[in-house]
């Protein structure tokens, strides 16, 4: 077989095809023909332009950056003998998300047989790909990839974000699949919950959990702190809504050496301490006036206990937020009223406003807008009100990832009904999702101002062009011309990319 070599003459180099060959048993270099030269890095060629033909053009800029971030923190490694299928589908779900029968025409069109070394993808393939990762052990790989990450970025931790969400499924035979509330609006399918932590300061994700699709958002925190033990995690804060919030999560995550700052349900006797602060009116006044960034909240705290963990309990009020509630439910009912005349059905909830001659109960209207605008925190560490304010909302950042996995990386809907499938699809969109915002945390480091998802279009015109010399035969590829910004970019990554 034969191969391009450079020769230096002098300070100039040239290029020529030669191949190997055994004279008297040693391995000798014949030379074939002349092909060009090299000038500053650049393959000048002395073919004319009329004897080359196109073989292919392969995408080429995203996957260069991807697999970059993976094998920077040896994802290559610690995934196992299917570490490159299962780096394949990733990178699929960063750039075009496709389903598993679509995987392999997709491979086709990019230069992943070159970047990963992988030859004849089938969907097989990809099939036990996916089930590998639940028998190498779901847990065992998180804390290992989050370690290679956290060595690499040397991340800081003083918070970490915790939400959960759901996503459905097609078929009702995976065993993860049970009824619930969709946050999709798809109630009537099957759901899968899913728990996600994420760094407070980048936002670069820490452990998932999977659960069955009935399990209440309470206990996937209980059952999740087994994750932050494998991971040692300790002496930081937990940020969750008040979905989560439970007596049992709290004091599971004290004994873990971990702090809680949490929303909670207005109920009881929650309810009655707001109800004496609007009575004796001491809710909105000067020295109860917090600012941050844009929004303005009015608050009060004092000592609170829930069960057997004290904190500060912070009641908070923002006038603003209230007004939203209050549109955004007349909207509601002004649309449910318009719903029962024309005899349709309204959304749900909405029946208790109204009575059996569909008349609005005002007085239960009314009893609904009592508490709007308030909200409660709890929090076990010793801040000031300001700084509990501002940690607890800048949660959205979970929020944000959830957004990202349903949206960006093709999370929902899940077309497996095989439970390690299930998990090893969720798997893989984790996965697609550190890589985006490990991109992004590198981006913003350069001062660039383009999210992970826009560096990712902006280098989908990087392609790997394969041509070839119709009278010379030999073989050769070119990288289209960069543009400025796809310069940037990489150079955001590591200026070594240029040279690829």
């Amino acid at each position: 077989m034969s191969y391009i070599r450079k020769v230096k003459v002098n300070d100039r180099t040239y290029l020529a095809e030669v191949k190997c060959e055994r004279i008297n048993g040693k391995p000798v270099q014949k030379f074939i023909r002349y092909i060009g030269k090299e000038v500053d890095g650049k393959q000048i060629l002395s073919a004319s332009i009329s004897d080359i033909e196109i073989d292919s053009v392969k995408i080429y800029g995203p996957l260069i950056v991807l697999d970059y971030l993976a094998k920077e923190i040896g994802l290559d490694q610690i995934l196992g003998s299917y570490s490159n299928e299962l780096l394949s589908m990733v990178y699929a779900h960063c750039i075009e998300p496709r389903s598993i029968n679509q995987m392999t025409n997709w491979f086709k069109k990019t230069d992943l047989n070159h970047i990963l070394q992988l030859d004849h993808l089938t969907e097989q393939k990809l099939l036990s790909a996916l089930d590998s990762i639940e028998q190498t052990g779901h847990d065992d790989l998180q804390v290992k990839i989050f370690n290679a990450v956290q060595r690499k970025y040397r991340l800081k931790m003083s918070s970490v974000f915790y939400d959960v969400t759901n996503t459905y499924l097609y078929s009702k035979k995976c065993p993860l699949g049970k009824l619930g509330h969709s946050k999709a609006g798809k109630d009537g399918l099957p759901l899968v919950q899913i728990g996600l932590a994420v760094t407070k300061e980048d936002g670069i994700p820490i452990f998932h959990t999977v659960y069955d699709g009935n399990i209440h958002d309470a206990r996937t925190l209980h059952d999740g702190l087994s994750m932050f033990q494998k991971m040692k995690i300790k002496d930081i804060i937990v940020v969750y809504d008040r979905g989560i919030t439970s007596e049992e999560g709290l004091e599971g995550l004290r004994r873990q050496q971990l702090d809680s700052l949490s929303g909670l349900p207005i109920k009881g006797t929650l309810k009655s301490l707001i109800r004496k602060l609007k009575a004796k009116k001491q809710m909105i006044r000067f020295e109860n006036r917090i600012k941050t960034g844009k929004n303005i909240f009015y608050v009060v705290s004092q000592r609170y206990r829930i069960g057997t963990v004290g904190g500060k309990l912070l009641i908070c009020y923002k006038n603003l937020r209230k007004q939203e509630i209050r549109e955004s439910r007349y909207d509601e009912i002004t649309h449910a009223e318009k719903q029962l005349r024309a005899g349709k059905r309204i959304k749900g909830g909405l029946e208790k406003y109204f009575n059996r001659n569909h008349q609005l109960n005002k007085t239960l209207l009314g009893e609904a807008e009592e508490f709007d605008g308030y909200s409660c925190l709890f929090c076990t560490k010793e801040m000031s009100k300001e700084l509990i304010i501002k940690r607890y909302f800048e949660k959205d950042l979970v929020e944000k990832a959830f957004r990202n996995l349903n949206g960006i990386i093709s999370l929902r809907p899940i077309r497996h009904w095989l439970y390690d499938r299930v998990v090893g699809h969720i798997f893989i969109c984790y996965l697609a999702y550190l890589l985006l915002t490990l991109l992004e945390y590198k981006l913003e480091k350069a001062g660039l101002e383009l999210s992970a998802s826009e560096a990712m279009r902006e280098l989908e015109t990087m392609y790997k062009v394969y041509m070839r010399d119709t009278k010379k035969g030999f073989e050769l590829d070119r990288v289209v011309r960069l543009s400025k910004v796809q310069e940037n970019i990489l150079k955001s990554i590591d200026k070594n990319l240029l040279k690829v």
